[in-house]
């Protein structure tokens, strides 16, 4: 009986309520049975159902097969993840259990193996520039739901996301080669997407490379009416990746990784709405003046060592990464019109908002690991990173007749907000086994963080200034997890969890306080992980209570000037879960879903009141899957799967701001089907968003909004992408 190659690389488990590598073990036995998943959820390799921490992981495969091609896209695979978009890769804001950012720093931290990326610094916007890796050489993601600050540090207080990438084999030549052709609704033509990946190698058992490369077309489907334009929203999206894995003893290895990645986009895929919701031109339109480009550029570079000294496992983890982001902003309805048409009463002129960030990031990690055991096993380490971030913003004013720079006016502003950011810390965690029933697991982190600031500004409107700052602060985070074993295949959790987002200088302005504080939040959950019907069925479910205290936000104080503050709280609660079924060898179905109620418990100086619903996170979400396999005759391998996916109503801000925008719940429904010939070639096909639902992934005020002067108010709306058809091919060697 063949392998089923197809099966096994499907698997997805856990909260992800999918486990298809079970449908291959179990064609092979009388009892089909789920299979394991393992996990480095706290940084040692353990079976997901022994984790005492809600977990979801999605095979990097199933997104390939699936046609899944960035975040918006698996989402739908995690129950309580929400995923915001600006309309291109990289332009997200994540979400976790209804803890989103309401300030410009991200609340779920993002790994890449064992390597932070992104910044943690308060001004650098990493509340909606969430890194977003292709899947085409990522093995598995994990995400881990709760505050993860005893192991993870800053900016895990709603969750962490862990890309795990593809190791090098050292026995086998390996690899693989996909072309895919991709139809959107509404859009031009076809869009091709490349892939490929070989694994060589060099030294048999020591010394492996391995080489990917993947590149993707945006699809476009945007028109502008105000231009004429049609399709604006095109792009790409291309990324490389080098690894070698050098094991020259049974107590050594060494894995070393450069990665890039860059996304390079003409527009968004944005539509816009009048202030009535009434879409412009045929629905799925924007009426920008001025075009709005991103383009991002990202470079990553790790060394990750592990020396087993005795029964003792010593890892040290050391990365680099250069990032760069370039954006563009119409602001043409808000500054345009204001200094053009009211201020110097010469007519509305154009403008745009030109956004540029850069960071250089450096971190070090070593870990001291036990091993695996009975009784106690433990983990002690100590973490450094030193982050420069460059980040900038020019506003340009453009004659309307000729496009040209207006002589006399420019730069209207220029921002510029350098930072530094340095934190030390060390950590700990331990779980002790009093008896085969009943662990106990504990955890403790110190992080102290150094930051240097400068604001400078000039031009036209604004006030020359250069003014320095900076900040200092100590951070101590904890988590408890006592864990009750009822049985070799049902496990009971409780969770105490904390953790933080860094605080750091404020912006200089009369008024406003000098630094902001670090924001807390306390994580209090109890759950469930049991396997039934001896084994072919998993549930997870987990029932949580979430307190945020001194929200970093911005607010606008009482002599009229703007600032970041500590001010406010919130709380979240709700209960997520997740069952995978293997009805038989060949047929797994799953279900998952999240209810989370969300508010704040306080007022805010920015208009928000006790009681208001936290924005992105819709009060009710989830999911449905199946999955059908199976061979026939010739060497086929079938699999036939789909996937029903609901979110429920979303609001941009807080219920009692003014700028607060609802976006109606919707359904989707994904379709695929593939078949594997020799174990070799695959040829698959899917349809993404079959009904072509219009449901809104998210929707806000414009930025560039004419009521700054009155004049007509629109709103942006990112649509879920229309329905998509797409057709690959790969052959693997």
């Amino acid at each position: 009986m063949n392998t089923h190659r197809g099966r096994n690389s499907m698997t997805v488990a856990g909260a992800v309520a999918l486990a298809l590598a079970a449908a291959a073990a179990g064609a092979q036995t009388t009892a089909p049975t789920l299979g394991e998943v393992i996990v480095t959820a706290q940084k040692r390799t353990e079976n997901m159902q022994d984790v005492p921490v809600s977990i979801s992981v999605v095979e990097g495969s199933r997104l390939v097969f699936g046609g899944a091609k960035q975040l918006t896209d698996f989402s739908a695979f995690v129950p309580g993840m929400q995923v915001d978009s600006n309309g291109t890769p990289g332009q997200v804001t994540v979400s976790l259990r209804g803890i989103g950012p309401l300030s410009s720093s991200a609340t779920v931290g993002t790994y890449i193996d064992d390597g932070p990326v992104g910044s943690s610094g308060i001004y650098n916007s990493t509340n909606a520039l969430s890194f977003e890796l292709m899947p085409y050489d990522i093995e598995r993601i994990e995400v881990l739901r709760g505050p993860q600050g005893t192991l993870y540090g800053a900016s895990s207080i709603g969750g962490l996301l862990k890309y795990v990438t593809l190791a090098p084999s050292l026995d086998e030549l390996e690899g693989k080669v996909g072309v895919e052709a991709v139809d959107v609704s509404g859009g031009s033509g076809n869009d091709f997407n490349y892939g490929a990946r070989v694994s060589v190698p060099l030294v048999k058992d020591s010394l492996g490379m391995s080489l990917s490369y993947a590149r993707r077309e945006l699809p476009a489907y945007i028109d502008n009416v105000q231009t004429g334009e049609t399709d604006i929203n095109e792009g790409t999206q291309e990324g490389a990746r080098l690894a070698l894995l050098w094991q020259p003893s049974e107590n050594t290895s060494l894995s070393l990784s450069a990665m890039r990645q860059e996304v390079d986009s003409d527009n968004n895929g944005m539509l816009m709405e009048d202030s009535n919701g009434v879409p412009v031109g045929n629905g799925l339109s924007t009426n920008l003046f001025l075009d709005e480009p991103f383009k991002t550029k990202f470079d990553l570079y790790s060394a990750t060592l592990n020396v087993q000294i005795g029964e003792l496992t010593l890892t040290s983890v050391t990365s680099y990464s250069e990032a760069d982001i370039a954006q563009t902003l119409d602001a043409s309805r808000a500054y345009g019109e204001l200094i053009g048409g009211v201020i110097l009463g010469i007519g509305n002129i154009l403008s745009d908002v030109y956004y540029t960030f850069g960071q250089e990031k450096l971190t070090q990690e070593f870990r001291l690991t036990s091993p695996s055991s009975d009784r106690f096993e433990w983990l002690v380490g100590a973490f450094y990173t030193d982050e420069d971030n460059e980040v900038d913003q020019l506003v340009s004013l453009y004659d309307p007749t000729t496009g040209a720079l207006i002589d006399g006016l420019n730069p209207a502003a220029v921002v510029q907000l350098p930072n530094e950011y340095q934190e030390y810390a060390i950590f700990t965690n331990g779980t002790y086994k009093f008896s085969d029933s009943f662990h106990l697991s504990a955890g403790l982190r110190y992080a102290r963080n150094d930051q240097e600031f400068r604001q400078i500004s000039f031009g036209l409107i604004v006030p020359t200034a250069d003014v320095p700052g900076e900040s200092d602060e100590d951070v101590v985070t904890y988590s408890l997890s006592p864990e009750w074993h009822l049985g070799d295949d049902t496990m009971l959790y409780a969770r105490v969890a904390s953790g933080y987002r860094a605080g750091g200088p404020n912006v200089f302005l009369p008024g406003v306080p000098p630094t902001v504080d670090s924001d807390e939040m306390v994580n209090y959950e109890v759950g469930l992980k049991s396997n039934l019907a001896d084994g072919s069925a998993q549930v997870e479910v987990a029932a949580f209570y979430m307190d945020w205290d001194d929200i970093q936000l911005g607010v606008q104080f009482p002599n009229g000037t703007s600032g970041l503050a500590n001010a406010g709280s919130a709380e979240s609660q709700g209960i997520e879960g997740s069952v995978a079924w293997l009805a038989s060898e060949n047929f797994t179905f799953g279900v998952n879903g999240a209810y989370i109620d969300a508010k704040l418990t306080s007022d805010t100086p920015n208009g928000a009141q006790d009681g208001d619903q936290l924005p992105g996170t819709p009060e009710w979400s989830g999911s449905l899957f199946a999955d059908y396999v199976f061979e026939t005759r010739n060497n086929l391998d079938w699999r036939f799967g789909g996937v029903v996916r609901y979110v429920g109503d979303r609001i941009s801000a807080p219920s009692s701001q003014p700028n607060s925008v609802e976006a109606d719940s919707y359904t989707t429904v994904d379709l695929n089907a593939g078949v594997t010939i020799n174990d070799r070639w695959t040829v698959r096909a899917y349809a993404r968003n079959v009904t072509d639902e219009d449901g809104a992934i998210s929707r806000a005020q414009s930025i560039g909004n004419s009521s700054l002067v009155g004049g007509p108010q629109f709103i942006s709306v990112v649509p879920v992408q229309p329905r998509t058809f797409g057709l690959g091919v790969e052959v693997a060697f």
